[in-house]
């Protein structure tokens, strides 16, 4: 198996939960999803911090167009590897 992994970039912690927990019922993913800060360059303020949800993908049964369409529903975007 491969270690696949998707990288969904949000706007804020509230859409990354969202996101996280909708991924479940969308995808049928079993594994939580891991959420990670991603402070902007020079940034210490929370309210300039993107918010990753990680997720792995060892079968690659997630399509990642679906994926990133799925992330704009929260204004965000699939990161590419």
């Amino acid at each position: 198996m491969s270690d696949v992994r998707h990288v969904l970039v949000l706007p804020d912690r509230d859409a990354a939960e969202e996101a996280a927990e909708a991924l479940g019922e969308r995808f049928g993913i079993a594994e939580e999803p891991e959420l990670v800060r991603d402070a902007l360059a020079g940034e210490d303020d929370a309210e300039d911090a993107q918010w990753l949800v990680v997720l792995r993908d060892e079968e690659q049964r997630l399509d990642p167009a679906e994926l990133d369409a799925f992330a704009g529903e929260w204004d965000g975007w699939r990161e590419e590897p």
